[in-house]
């Protein structure tokens, strides 16, 4: 069959542009596929985070108790920033794995 103004080498052009259009939104899609698998996580990071945080707290209050021992007041004050600070860090790390679970 003949198309005027079409060549051979033109409708088949049409074709395999066609088949290479759908190679490539078949590997995006992959892609995507792939990566969707990797952020879902199990939550191993967060309780490994809690974990670490629970230890330095502990580290923490050890050395506060220690230095209200001792009388370094300053040091007690700085600890207890430190605590502070954990604690916070601690919540949110609680909070995260909560709302991952939901």
């Amino acid at each position: 069959m003949r198309f005027p103004g079409k060549t051979r080498e033109s409708r088949g052009g049409q074709k395999g542009e066609r088949n290479m259009k759908r190679a490539i939104a078949g590997v995006l899609l992959l892609i995507g596929l792939a990566a969707g698998t990797v952020f879902a996580e199990d939550g191993w990071r967060d309780r490994r985070d809690i974990r670490r945080d629970e230890a330095k707290i502990a580290r923490d209050r050890r050395e506060l108790r220690r230095d209200l021992y001792y009388g370094n007041y300053a040091a007690a004050r700085h600890e207890r920033k430190e605590l502070r600070r954990e604690y916070r860090d601690l919540d949110r790390d609680r909070r995260d794995l909560y709302w991952d679970r939901r």
